[in-house]
């Protein structure tokens, strides 16, 4: 039985979770960190009673008796030549004087006794076979007659007790000034039986063989002693040599590990002991395995640290860092950011706290103005206002140009940006589309704006895009200035707009108020100066200012993909002055600006603040209303890029959204949903965000509409592959097919549309969405019957003896079991008869038999309600 056991192991042998062992383990207070933290046996019983257990036996096994045997067992191998072991017995004390030099007179009393001294030890039956190799003995035979005379008093303390084998150590120091004094003191150790007389034993096996090259003793008796051996013991026959010697081999193999410890520096067979050694070590990597707790008991991280860098700052390997993440349901590389979630779930399993600092989505500086530095720069003025109220009709007076012929169906669907110079005033004015699908480009240019326009038609008044618009200026806090437009038509009522205006807080300066008006005809020219005037005057009071001297940053209006020269983006530049060179980051994207053009398409090499300009050299196409700004240099805008879009992937890939009260409807309804999948390309990303809001906000909500991909630039092969792949329609505004992707089109039998207005695109999309709607189903009652009598019909169930009160029944039909008002069942008719025939339907007044599907439980009083559902057209 092992001396420890880990807790998983005992929680699999209670049948246990390793949570409810761990629980107990701590409430006895039992140390441990983790589910491989091992408990000793002691304590793992505890366990196993405290779960109505039995205990389990503890077994000490006594490992030093074991070792000492195979030990003596080596001791008499190399000195089995020797058979002088054999005598001791009973007459030790010769024996060791005589094993070497007068072994022919050993060996053949060592026959002899064996039989009376039945408690020998193995390591002596042992030494009967090695007799063969006494004619080795015969070389070493030479050993002065000194170390016999002291063998013998050694030989004496040494048998009884067995265990006095360090007397003869003592005894073997002298012994060495005559070399035949070390051999037959090692024979005593293994009677000794301990495991300080092996390393001796190889020194005399050396000696041995050098003796007979300056033995001592004279010739004559050495011979005489091997003659006596030979009368002793006949030597035996070469077939009965090997296996003795074989027997030897098994036998020194069997002891290795014991003799690892004391045969370290012996002959190169003893070596091989090393060889076999290892494999008991083989445990030991075990104990060098990666760490699986925490030594902090707090970690500070940030958001989206990776795997590597959170096993770093917790002292764990990435693999244990993986695998605790795998078994919380999350497949993670090494080199992928953590979420907070699964950070959450390490805190409770590795039982430590983790602090996580929010990361931040931008690694700007903050700007900081120095006061001394700022100098006046032009208003910005966004000019909003109702569809076909004349916003751009004003803009295109103001700046005597034809913007509006340029625009499909007359409506503005981009920001454009413009300056114009006043008396060598500059103004930056900026157009918002006025339909109600241009909601976020609306509130992108209130966003950016110094001075916000509100422009009201005089004969139409105030209308729900207008009082959009002035939430958009009112929430951005800026100016109000109400321009009253088309004061020309004999139907217009400007009083009537100042007083729709005040009832939303906008009172007109002549009223008391604080808002200027003026009343303007676009078409006509009249008051325009005054309007730009009221402009310059609020400008002026405001005191605007900028750095030019700074790095640039400001805001995306709009931007598109053009096939000539790669992606395009009209920025707003706010803040510093930006160059031709420049590295900037717009959003997730960065680049090199390569060109800039005004509004006006002249090529300019430097943009100042409130300076709208169109930029190129850009990666990709940036999203509309991303923040731009200069950074030092490329390795700068890749990191922050990177980070950026780390991030926003994260976010893309968060979990399902969290339950509420407002989407909770919407949640149980989209289970049953069917779907419609859209590619959808647009000219511009403006254009391209306001027809997925509009599509967003149709009201079918049964119907989920799915835009599988959107992007900028023309209808490509690869989104009518990607549609038919998907079965999907394609819709494009302001932007065609090209040739390749018309012929897949008709290929694939793709469904493509494209459109120059928003309102056919958004009409269309409504039919389709009403055409795809589930049919709307409506109950109706078309018979009741009351039951009168039950039957219990044997291998039948139960039939109902009825009378139908109203209406027909038919077979087969719906039917509602109702018992004192409440439902106990509903089904479908199973049988129905009258007179022991099957019959098609009964008519109110007859009786008839109903069997109900599925239900026996019917009583008499029930009523049964049949019913249909009948499919009301939308």
């Amino acid at each position: 039985m092992a001396s420890a056991i880990r807790v998983h192991e005992l929680a699999t042998e209670l049948r246990k979770s390793n949570r409810e062992v761990s629980d107990r383990l701590k409430k006895m207070k039992i140390p441990i960190k983790t589910n491989l933290s091992s408990v000793t046996q002691e304590d793992a019983n505890k366990v196993r009673v405290s779960f109505n257990r039995e205990p389990v036996k503890i077994e000490k096994p006594k490992k030093k008796p074991k070792k000492k045997a195979p030990a003596a067992k080596k001791a008499v191998k190399p000195e089995a030549k020797a058979p002088a072991v054999k005598k001791p017995a009973k007459p030790a004390k010769k024996t060791p004087a005589a094993k070497k030099a007068v072994k022919p007179e050993a060996k053949a009393p060592a026959v002899k006794k064996p039989a009376k001294p039945a408690k020998k030890t193995h390591a002596v039956k042992k030494a009967v076979r090695p007799e063969a190799k006494a004619p080795a003995s015969k070389k070493v035979a030479k050993p002065a007659k000194k170390t016999p005379a002291a063998k013998k008093p050694a030989a004496k303390k040494a048998i009884k007790p067995e265990a006095k084998a360090p007397a003869a150590k003592k005894q073997a120091k002298p012994a060495k000034k005559a070399p035949a004094a070390k051999k037959p003191e090692k024979p005593f150790t293994p009677v000794a039986r301990k495991a300080v007389a092996p390393p001796s034993k190889t020194t005399a096996v050396a000696a041995a063989r050098q003796r007979p090259q300056s033995g001592t003793l004279p010739r004559g008796r050495h011979q005489e002693a091997a003659s006596r051996e030979a009368r002793a013991v006949p030597p035996p026959t070469p077939s009965q040599q090997r296996p003795a010697q074989k027997q030897k081999e098994k036998q020194a193999l069997r002891v290795a590990p014991a003799a690892k410890k004391t045969f370290g520096r012996g002959a190169p067979g003893e070596r091989k002991l090393y060889k076999y050694v290892p494999r008991g070590r083989r445990a030991a990597p075990r104990a060098k395995s990666a760490p699986t707790t925490v030594a902090a008991k707090l970690l500070r991280v940030s958001s989206g640290i990776t795997v590597k860098d959170f096993a770093q700052k917790a002292g764990l390997t990435p693999a244990a860092v993986i695998r605790k993440i795998m078994s919380f349901g999350e497949m993670l590389t090494v080199n992928q950011a953590i979420s907070d979630d699964a950070l959450k779930l390490l805190s409770d399993d590795l039982d430590i706290e983790i602090k996580v600092k929010p990361q931040r989505v931008d690694e700007f500086e903050e700007i900081v103005e120095n006061p001394e530095e700022l100098e006046p720069k032009p208003p910005v003025v966004t000019v909003m206002g109702h569809v076909d109220h004349g916003k751009t009709l004003l803009l295109d007076t103001i700046r005597k140009t034809d913007v509006v012929s340029s625009e499909h169906g007359g409506i503005t669907q981009h920001i454009g940006a413009y300056q114009v110079s006043f008396h060598g005033k500059p103004i930056t004015f900026i157009d918002t589309p006025g339909h109600e699908s241009f909601t976020s480009m609306r509130a992108r240019g209130a966003r950016i704006t110094d001075i916000a326009v509100l422009v009201v038609a005089a004969d139409d008044g105030v209308m729900p895009q207008t009082i959009e618009a002035l939430n958009h200026a009112l929430e951005a806090e800026v100016p109000i200035i109400v321009a009253v437009n088309k004061i020309d038509k004999p139907e217009a009522d400007p009083v009537r707009v100042r007083q729709q205006l005040s009832e939303k807080g906008l009172l007109p300066e002549e009223w008391g108020g604080e808002t200027v008006f003026a009343d303007v005809s676009a078409k006509a020219g009249d008051n325009i100066e005054n309007l730009v005037e009221m402009i310059l005057l609020v400008a002026e009071l405001q005191e605007l200012k900028a750095n030019p001297a700074a790095r640039a940053s400001g805001v995306v209006i709009e931007a598109n993909l053009d096939r000539a020269r790669g992606p395009v983006a009209t920025v707003l530049v706010q803040r510093g002055t930006a160059r031709i060179g420049d590295v900037v980051v717009l959003g997730t994207e960065w680049g090199k600006i390569r060109a800039m053009f005004d509004d006006k398409g002249n090529a300019v090499e430097e943009a100042k603040p409130a300076m709208p300009v169109e930029l190129f050299g850009m990666s990709s196409v940036p999203m509309a209303s991303d923040e731009f700004r200069v950074v030092e240099d490329e390795k700068r805008a890749r990191q922050i890029v990177d980070k950026r879009r780390m991030n926003r992937k994260a976010r893309e890939q968060g979990g399902p959204r969290h339950i509420s009260l407002e989407n909770l409807f919407d949640r149980i309804k989209e289970g049953e949903l069917k779907e419609l999948k859209v590619v959808l390309k647009a000219d511009t990303q403006g254009s391209l965000e306001a027809t997925v809001e509009s599509l967003e906000k149709l009201p079918k909500e049964e119907v989920k509409l799915h835009v599988i991909h959107r992007g900028v630039g023309g209808i490509t092969e690869t989104d009518i592959m990607l549609a038919a792949a998907s079965d999907a329609i394609v819709l494009g505004f302001n932007v065609r097919p090209d040739i390749k992707a018309a012929k897949a089109a008709e290929l694939e039998e793709v469904e493509t549309r494209t459109y120059q207005v928003i309102y056919k695109l958004i009409e269309d999309m409504e039919s389709a969405l009403i055409g795809m709607l589930a049919p709307v189903y409506v109950e109706e009652v078309t018979s009741r019957l009351e039951v009168r009598q039950v039957f219990r019909i044997p291998g039948s169930g139960t039939v109902a003896g009825s009378y139908v009160l109203e209406g027909e029944i038919p077979r087969n039909s719906r039917l509602r079991v109702v018992r004192d008002g409440v439902v106990v069942h509903d089904g479908k008719v199973d049988s129905l008869r009258r007179f022991k025939d099957d019959v098609k339907s009964v008519t109110t007044g007859f009786e008839c038999g109903v069997g109900v599907e599925g239900f026996n439980d019917i009583k008499e009083g029930d009523i049964l309600e049949v019913y249909e559902m009948r499919e009301i057209p939308r």
